[in-house]
């Protein structure tokens, strides 16, 4: 998907990650046909799901875990607020507590992202 002219960073951040991870175009077409548009902090919550089931080898055909951890981390490490906001509010605080299957994901994550789950969840 070729970067949409004069779109938010956010926006972007879901255009760049179905680009770098195409597993995820399914997601986002689905997303796009319910929401009428792409609502960035909705489409991760999918994001999410997927991630936790690949994580814990529950869904043989979604992305892998690693590349999309790996592709968070590159663009939380840019600094940029409207990206920061959605990995933080919607993938880092969406992941599972520490009672539910599948969050030994946070274990997993890269040294920035590390950081901002601990100030956003510092009891895991």
């Amino acid at each position: 998907m070729a970067a949409i002219p004069n779109t938010t960073p956010s926006v972007q951040l879901v255009s760049d990650l179905i680009t770098r991870i195409p597993e995820f175009r399914g997601v986002y077409e689905t997303h796009v046909f319910r929401q009428g548009d792409v609502l960035p902090h909705v489409f991760f919550w999918d994001v999410v799901q997927d991630t936790v089931r690949s994580f814990l080898g529950e869904a043989p055909g979604a992305a892998d875990w690693r590349r999309t951890l790996a592709f968070l981390e590159e663009q939380s490490a840019r600094g940029v607020f409207d990206i920061d906001e959605v990995i933080v509010t919607s993938f880092l605080g969406d992941l599972p507590s520490p009672h539910e299957p599948g969050h030994a994901i946070i274990h997993q994550l890269g040294p920035v992202m590390a950081a901002k789950f601990v100030r956003i969840r510092p009891l895991g």
